[in-house]
């Protein structure tokens, strides 16, 4: 979908996921939305998953906008105080349009509760309570992390979302440095098409030396290689280091658990020029979590920091988490809410864009890292590369299933628009062409066949094939096997093993003529 025609839905009032590789646009078109629906007297409230999100959109967390905070559940308790809120019921009553960034790291918990608390506080049953809600970020991006559940609570398979059901733009042009080497192995990590030749051009990267006297930021996969980064970049600071501790109230075992879940370290040790991150959220003050910046004064009693984005100073005084139960609260933690930041987690940097990166994923241990860490550079001269194992390029296999139904949707959406408006016919020709040529049944037949290969094979249905390339099968219907080959994701290997058995399949399913599909 090109992005024309994302906004002409975004405009039309509808509730909208919007989507794409990096460097399609998403931020450009979101922009234009909100300028667009502000000038037209709607009020929209910018806001994303995470602080570092947050502060390149300009907007607060969704955690703070809500009101729900760090909350993993809503009672009947917690709606009745939130209730009984008059900013926070004036903030969801006088809002028109919400905006949330980076939504791939929420929970589907979390869409829950705030789907209930949007309903509840402005009296109506539509899904988030009439809002309407534009949902943006990217699937491929890492999950949200939970302590107590094995299976991941993505987002989407929340009732909240089904409810919704909001509208996929998916955006599909390439806007940031098309060519580059880079985008060429993220595009083929997307659609499973991560070959040999992809590989060695990351092992080029590997040992890189960074230019002297550049500054680069340090990705790392495990808080334990982050804090030691942190300390040895620290030590080689002049001066004496100043020490924050924490203070505690409450009883041991409950304040430990609150140490625990927080991010703010219970003994900070600063010096002039340490590179910092806020950790905690704080809009009247100016700060988000995430928020990067650099100490420049220790006079007084609180640090000074300057902020990287707007290089504002602001005094950093205490910042209290509380654990409450029953209204009462149980223990509290009071810390200057800012830890070291010269290495940060790979979790830590979405939302980020960086010109250069010192990045180490030898230690990966889910899919997607290697992805995220990797698209949050501009080009892949930027790449500084200190190890790779093979989780690294791995990404959900879930996840290509939902990226196909996206592509799916957003392809009709386009066609829609197109059949609406008689006036963008040849600026979607390409587009609307491939989402023509697609032979569903033809598609269905070959997952079909690949679940029966995968449990014969006893492996996992990726190996055999991946979604996108089944995809690209449907639509160039191979007849031979050299038009096999071509097709992207096959290569010699798997046309040998398995081209004869897709070939049956492909013939058994010539494709229809004079059928269309509802659009919707």
């Amino acid at each position: 979908m090109r992005q024309a025609q994302a906004m002409s839905v975004l405009m039309s009032g509808e509730s909208v996921f919007l989507t794409g590789a990096p460097g399609a646009g998403k931020s450009h078109v979101l922009n234009e939305f909100v300028r667009f629906a502000r000038g037209s007297g709607r009020s929209v409230a910018v806001t994303a998953s995470t602080g570092i999100a947050a502060t390149h959109i300009g907007g607060i967390t969704i955690h703070s906008w809500s009101g729900l905070g760090v909350r993993t559940s809503l009672s009947h308790k917690d709606l009745a105080l939130l209730l009984s809120r008059d900013n926070l019921v004036r903030r969801y009553t006088s809002t028109d349009v919400l905006v949330i960034d980076e939504v791939s790291m929420l929970a589907g918990s979390f869409m829950e509760m705030l789907d209930n608390l949007a309903s509840s506080i402005r009296g109506s049953d539509a899904p988030f309570g009439g809002l309407q809600m534009v949902l943006v970020g990217d699937m491929f991006q890492l999950p949200p992390i939970s302590r107590e559940q094995v299976e991941v609570d993505f987002c989407f398979n929340s009732s909240a979302w089904r409810n919704l059901d909001p509208r996929s733009c998916y955006l599909t042009e390439q806007y940031r440095h098309v060519g580059d080497e880079l985008q060429e192995i993220l595009e083929a990590m997307r659609s499973g098409d991560f070959g040999p030749e992809h590989s060695k051009l990351l092992n080029a990267r590997l040992g890189v030396r960074v230019p002297d006297n550049a500054e680069v930021t340090r990705l790392y996969t495990h808080n334990v290689d982050v804090d030691s980064m942190n300390l040895r970049q620290l030590a080689t600071l002049a001066g004496k280091a100043v020490r924050f501790s924490a203070t505690t109230k409450g009883a041991s075992a409950q304040t430990e658990q609150l140490a625990r879940g927080i991010l703010a370290p219970m003994e900070l040790d600063l010096k002039l020029g340490a590179e910092v991150m806020f950790v905690a959220n704080d809009p009247g003050r100016g700060y988000a979590n995430g928020s990067l910046g650099r100490v420049v004064d220790l006079e007084s009693d609180w640090p000074v920091i300057e902020l990287a984005s707007n290089h504002r100073r602001i005094t950093v005084e205490p910042f209290s988490w509380q654990l409450a139960e029953d209204g009462f609260v149980r223990a509290e933690v009071r810390q200057v809410p800012l830890r070291l930041a010269w290495a940060i987690t790979v979790h830590k940097s979405q939302g980020m864009s960086l010109d250069a990166a010192v990045i180490d994923l030898s230690r990966s241990f889910t899919p997607g890292m290697g992805y995220v860490a990797l698209s949050r550079l501009r080009t892949i001269d930027g790449l500084y590369l200190r190890g790779l194992n093979e989780m690294a390029l791995r990404l959900d296999e879930r996840i290509f299933e939902v990226d196909l139904d996206l592509r799916r949707r957003s392809d009709r959406i386009a066609h829609e628009i197109e059949d609406w408006t008689g006036s963008e016919v040849s600026a979607v020709e390409v587009d609307n062409d491939a989402s023509d040529s697609m032979d569903y049944d033809l598609l269905e037949s070959l997952k079909q066949w690949r679940r029966t290969r995968a449990r014969a094979d006893a492996v996992p249905a990726y190996v055999i094939a991946h979604d996108v390339t089944l995809e690209e099968i449907a639509r160039q219907t191979p007849t031979d096997e050299n038009s096999l080959r071509m097709v992207k994701g096959m290569g010699a290997s798997r046309v040998m093993r398995y081209g004869p058995e897709i070939l049956s399949i492909v013939n058994r399913n010539p494709p229809a003529s004079g059928t269309q599909e509802t659009l919707f």
